[in-house]
């Protein structure tokens, strides 16, 4: 018998970020909108619109894509500052952040204005980061005119409960998280280790839904033929420094050749470690597309990963480093990490990381497990109400 949530949906999805962005947030509101909309569901979008670039995305997939507005709280930008205006201007930036989650507070405003009238869905998907998109689903959702039947705010990182931040959120940032989420159906987190970020009255709301990708058709996996140990990292590395800055000062003392290629946006941070010699080993790239990205990998020898201190969250590059198979470094600054960092810069790689199923990781199966969620029975305790 064909499930009820396999039925066609009305869905709607709230996020800041969306593609052409490179960013986590942006690939999951890309593929689940794509993935739901191949599926037929009839997907509208609200996010930051550019009718130039998202009018052919529209067409293309079917969807409709609805604006929040333009944004009008200006960041801080450091760029071109220096000596104390540059101390001063980072100073007030990251005092707006703690007092007001500024300028991102602005899209709490905007997503409550452009959701208020909208009524009549199966499905709402507010996407976090940043959290004010779920905090602007909170403040127009009412029980008397309903905008969905489920709301599901997905949580890429923890809000409240963040512990790799330089700072701690203030106290009255909790009254706001608790407020959301009593509104809430569930909250959903990549990884199930992350449930203890959240206020345990609300754990009974949490599902576990990982990110999804769609993966191209798999490339060789073998050597490079260079004769030269090539390695390589991608992605964001200020939530790693703990250990990325050990193994970049590690690199300094490596007497032999090798290559290692790295995909970042802070290359200042590379070449401000890094001795001469060693960035002279070293190429630094820009960000590129996922299948670009996935293509030039399959030439390396090895890839490197740098856990999180704690255990609430997880790295979603390991996603695509599984997919590879390509044996994979994990660098934890002690002495059994530099052990194996010397075994595999002679290609022994008997101390790799443990290859992971990457497969439940499928687009498709990330947007059957929200599709579910609309048919949950008695998803609230008692002593949780909207």
């Amino acid at each position: 018998m064909k499930m009820d949530f396999m039925k066609m949906k009305k869905i709607l999805i709230v996020s800041r970020s969306f593609y052409p962005e490179n960013s986590p947030r942006s690939h999951r509101t890309t593929e689940l909108v794509k993935e739901f909309a191949r599926r037929g569901h009839d997907v509208t979008l609200i996010t930051l619109k550019d009718e130039d670039l998202h009018g052919s995305f529209e067409r293309e997939f079917g969807i409709q894509i609805k604006d929040l507005g333009k944004l009008r709280f200006p960041s801080i930008d450091l760029k071109g500052s220096t000596g104390l205006s540059r101390l001063v201007k980072r100073g007030i930036r990251r005092l707006l952040l703690m007092l007001f989650e500024y300028p991102d507070i602005e899209l709490m405003y905007r997503v409550q204005r452009a959701i208020k009238a909208e009524s009549g869905y199966d499905l709402l998907i507010s996407i976090a980061t940043p959290y004010p998109v779920h905090w602007g689903v909170a403040w127009a959702w009412r029980t008397d005119y309903p905008i969905a039947q489920t709301w599901v705010a997905d949580c890429g990182d923890p809000y409240y409960g963040l512990e790799n931040d330089s700072f701690n959120k203030l106290f009255y940032f909790a009254w706001i998280e608790k407020w959301f989420c009593r509104k809430v159906d569930y909250i959903t987190i990549p990884y199930k280790g992350g449930q203890s970020a959240y206020f345990e009255e609300f754990h009974s709301k949490i599902r576990v839904i990982p990110q999804g990708f769609s993966f191209p058709q798999r490339r060789d996996t073998s050597h490079n033929e260079s004769g030269l140990i090539t390695f390589a990292y991608f992605g964001n590395i200020k939530s790693y420094l703990h250990y990325a800055v050990p193994f970049l000062e590690k690199l300094n003392t490596i007497d032999r050749p090798y290559k290692f290629i790295v995909y970042t946006r802070r290359k200042e941070l590379f070449k401000k470690i890094l001795t001469r010699e060693a960035l002279g080993k070293c190429v630094l790239r820009n960000y590129v597309e996922r299948d670009v990205l996935l293509q030039e990998l399959s030439g390396v020898d090895f890839l490197v990963h740098f856990p999180y201190q704690n255990d609430s969250q997880k790295s979603l590059k390991l996603v695509d480093y599984n997919f590879l198979q390509k044996p994979i470094l994990v660098y934890k600054n002690d002495t059994f990490s530099d052990r194996v960092f010397e075994e595999f810069l002679e290609y022994n790689f008997e101390n790799k990381r443990d290859f992971k199923d990457y497969r439940k990781y499928r687009i498709e199966n990330v947007c059957t497990q929200f599709l579910q969620l609309t048919q949950e029975s008695m998803p609230l305790m008692a002593s949780v109400q909207r």
